[in-house]
């Protein structure tokens, strides 16, 4: 029994290592642990500390969520290593016809492809081609390699909001992701994945080229990093300890200025005024820069009343 509890808390541990916050447990395995614990705490007590078993740490706290037929393993998925970053050249022409170079080079590049669940997709960006503000985030999620297009899910359907009430629709910007795929975490086979973790900066390096190459065609007059983790991709991995280190003032990426803020899941996670209005803040200083009329009804939004 003590060595089945140590491998289900080095494997709890494991999980939760991989950024997994629950586990599906069935009643019948619930039930045998309780049955087992009822019964180690009716045993008599050992003769002696020579006998007595080295005491174990707790296992992480997971929740229990709803009872499934029967456990089921997880298999361990390790990031292979990746070759050197692609040196990407477009051919000339219009900002159209290098796009769509660009989507092909992307889409067919055979370390993309591998790095893509079954049935799931490769991500470029999304928008006009003519947009004078580009939005950057960190990597496509569950929905995102469904359909083959960034911030679509929950933080996408915000971040449309959040343009939106710049005075712009989404049709008018850029929204792309450092990353072309979803990194991959741990997932039993023929299921999807569940839940997501921020690429490695391996994988970052090699997916910018692909992001140096659509602010090449695009060509913005304004960059936005989402998060962190674009703003590391973009700053310099290792660059910065805290992202309010860095967010809400102008930096440089390629010549072009960048303003880093928060990702649009930082509100979704708390909903608050005080959430929304640092965001906002930083919006208001792209609208000034990018030359976008503002409101005073604008520049109050998400104060405290």
């Amino acid at each position: 029994m003590r060595q089945a509890l140590i491998a289900v808390t080095e494997e709890l541990r494991r999980l939760k290592g991989a950024g997994v916050g629950s586990v599906a447990v069935s009643d019948e395995a619930l039930g045998a642990v309780r049955r087992a614990l009822r019964s180690a705490a009716a045993a008599p007590a050992s003769a002696g500390p020579e006998t007595a078993p080295p005491a174990e740490p707790p296992p992480p706290a997971v929740r229990a969520v709803a009872p499934v037929p029967a456990p089921v393993q997880v298999p361990r998925v390790a990031v292979p290593a990746l070759p050197e970053a692609p040196a990407v050249k477009l051919p000339e022409g219009d900002k159209r016809a290098r796009w769509e170079a660009l989507l092909a080079l992307v889409t067919g590049d055979p370390v993309c492809r591998a790095n893509v669940r079954p049935g799931k997709k490769v991500v470029l960006g999304v928008g006009t081609l003519d947009a004078r503000i580009m939005f950057v985030g960190e990597a496509p999620g569950g929905e995102e390699e469904i359909q083959g297009e960034p911030f679509v899910g929950p933080a996408g359907q915000l971040l449309t909001k959040m343009i939106q009430a710049m005075g712009l629709a989404r049709a008018d910007v850029y929204i792309g992701n450092i990353m072309n795929w979803r990194p991959q975490m741990p997932a039993v086979e023929g299921r999807d994945q569940v839940g997501n973790r921020p690429p490695t900066e391996e994988e970052m390096r090699y997916c910018l080229p692909f992001l140096r190459a659509q602010i090449d065609v695009v060509n913005p007059q304004l960059l936005v990093a989402l998060g962190s983790t674009a703003a590391q991709g973009l700053l310099g991995f290792r660059s910065f300890k805290a992202l309010g280190d860095v967010r809400g003032r102008w930096h440089d990426f390629g010549g072009k200025p960048l303003m880093v803020t928060y990702h649009p899941s930082y509100i979704l996670r708390e909903p608050t005024n005080r959430k929304k209005r640092l965001i906002w803040e930083d919006l208001l200083k792209v609208m000034e820069r990018g030359e976008l009329p503002v409101s005073e009804r604008q520049r109050g939004y998400f104060l405290d009343k």
